[in-house]
């Protein structure tokens, strides 16, 4: 399998929709409510199209149970991150380690051994968005808890990627996998977080419901696009080309949170950008 042009262009445009819905849940004032919004909102705009989707096929079902399971934990992870540090630390590292451990593990798991020109690729792009997380010049003593949340998902990201990229392939088509997915998903982890903060979750949902549905919506397009994609190329390709999101992220945070951004951030944009050409390299 080859990486197109076609599914870059798809993988790019899933990277900007992640960009905005991780950019709603830093910037409102209670990250896990608002998190739970979101993976809420995804489950109800998946509901009304499951009738008009294939069931997945049955030998995907271990994946899709496994996946909704190791997604309890990323949403933990994320919430556990944007409350440590800035969107602009924690997102661009999260994302950034994650498609090395990919290509790692791909590798010896599903056997898609990256060429060197892939190699480049994934590591260019980890390297810069990975390298933005520090572009304010703060140390990893400085943002430790954020550090360690980030990279902890980073292992999670990469977990259900794999988990994810074999059981798409497995499901007889994208769309029924990712619909089935995102419904399922929502239940365990709202049910979580309304039995613990019930009141404050009943009036979160009445005030903020339709921006749940708005990023719960960019969070399906976002990782439907991704799971498409890995169909059609290498799962390492997707998983790194998918984090060109971070410079997307890089300056809606600068743009609406205020965050610094400098020649640091663009050397590591140029990383980022060299990282792709390489990937169509390959």
């Amino acid at each position: 399998m080859e990486l197109s042009f076609g599914v870059t262009l798809a993988v790019l445009g899933a990277a900007l929709l992640h960009a905005a819905w991780n950019a709603m849940v830093k910037s409102s004032s209670d990250k896990l409510l608002d998190t739970a919004m979101v993976v809420a909102g995804g489950t109800a705009v998946a509901l009304p199209f499951l009738p008009f989707v294939p069931i997945p096929a049955p030998a995907s079902w271990p994946y899709l149970a496994a996946s909704v399971v190791i997604h309890i934990g990323y949403y933990f992870a994320l919430v556990g991150t944007y409350r440590a540090g800035d969107l602009s630390h924690g997102y661009p590292l999260m994302r950034g380690v994650a498609p090395l451990l990919v290509a790692g593990f791909g590798a010896v798991v599903l056997g898609e051994l990256p060429d060197a020109w892939m190699w480049a690729g994934i590591v260019l792009i980890s390297a810069g968005v990975s390298g933005i997380s520090f572009v304010s010049g703060r140390s990893w003593r400085h943002n430790g808890r954020a550090t360690a949340w980030a990279l902890a998902n980073a292992a999670i990201i990469a977990t259900y990627t794999l988990v994810d990229g074999a059981g798409v392939r497995l499901a007889g088509g994208a769309g029924g996998y990712a619909l089935w997915m995102f419904f399922l998903d929502g239940f365990p982890f709202c049910l979580y977080v309304a039995c613990t903060r019930r009141a404050e979750f009943a009036r979160y949902a009445r005030r903020f419901w339709g921006r749940g549905l708005v990023a719960g919506a960019f969070s399906i397009g976002a990782y439907g696009i991704a799971l498409w994609a890995m169909t059609r190329a290498p799962i390492a390709a997707v998983a790194s080309l998918r984090e060109t999101s971070v410079i997307f992220a890089a300056l809606l945070g600068t743009w609406l949170l205020r965050e610094p951004f400098g020649a640091r951030r663009l050397a590591g944009a140029l990383a980022v950008a060299a990282g792709v050409i390489a990937l169509k390299g390959s």
